[in-house]
């Protein structure tokens, strides 16, 4: 009913920049909270940054000034401007949206897209 697909990630020398996208299609009402979120290997998924429908951000420490998070609702798409990154930043990330659909509310995620940096 509902999907979310990424786009642009991929690899990266350290202090080099990318922007991942992430478009929600389907029996879409309306979109509250979007959000990016990643996992590095043998690690918990973290919470990157989210964005409300009125444009409010919140940033994990460890990307806050570095990362850049806005949307357009009108194409239903969240984007995740990622400046100046670092080794660590290598990880799987995947968006999040709450969607009011024809059936009510739903927690969706995207399938993910690699993000690589190289030291």
């Amino acid at each position: 009913q509902v999907q979310l697909v990424e786009s642009g990630g991929g690899l990266v020398q350290a202090g080099g920049s990318l922007r991942v996208s992430c478009v929600a299609s389907g029996s879409i009402v309306s979109i509250g909270v979007m959000g990016w979120y990643r996992q590095a290997p043998g690690k918990e998924r973290e919470m990157v940054a989210t964005i409300t429908r009125g444009g409010v951000t919140n940033y994990s420490d460890s990307v806050k000034g570095r990362f850049t998070i806005s949307r357009d609702n009108a194409k239903n798409t969240v984007y995740l401007q990622m400046n100046s990154l670092k080794p660590e930043d290598t990880a799987v990330y995947s968006c999040n949206a709450r969607v009011v659909n024809v059936d009510g509310l739903g927690d969706y995620w995207g399938q993910g897209t690699q993000v690589t940096v190289s030291s």
